[in-house]
């Protein structure tokens, strides 16, 4: 059972911003920038593209309020996007905001954020959060 998978089983908390039956969105614990949120199907599945087609299509539908919010709470040109999954072997997507194509750069170094400042984050993006 990878970690997403308990995250959603409930097992470990985290900061969600969004539910539905297939999917779930979180704010990731180590950002790359303030404002890093994690979309991740319920199924769990290790490459984006083994995931079933029916996901697959809906993870944007479902990312796409989640990146409106995101551009609407953080300063920032656009929400970037970028699939890796090297870390955890459970597809997911990354939702970044963006003022160059450096931010979403996952070599350099990671936020250290406080749970403070993480709790902040998600409040700003459920504030703007509309569907």
């Amino acid at each position: 059972m990878t970690i997403f998978s308990k995250i959603i089983a409930g097992q470990i908390p985290s900061l969600k911003i969004a539910e539905s039956d297939k999917f779930i969105a979180f704010m990731d614990i180590e950002p790359i920038v303030h404002g890093h949120v994690l979309v991740v199907p319920k199924t769990e599945v290790d490459k984006i593209f083994d995931v079933p087609d029916e996901y697959l299509a809906g993870m944007l539908v479902f990312a796409k309020p989640i990146a409106h919010a995101i551009e609407k709470a953080f300063k920032c040109k656009r929400c970037g996007i970028s699939v890796i999954g090297l870390e955890v072997p459970h597809a997911h997507m990354h939702l970044v905001p963006i003022n160059s194509a450096n931010d979403l750069n996952f070599t350099k170094a990671k936020l250290n954020c406080s749970a403070e400042e993480l709790k902040t984050a998600q409040e700003k993006i459920l504030a703007q959060l509309t569907y």
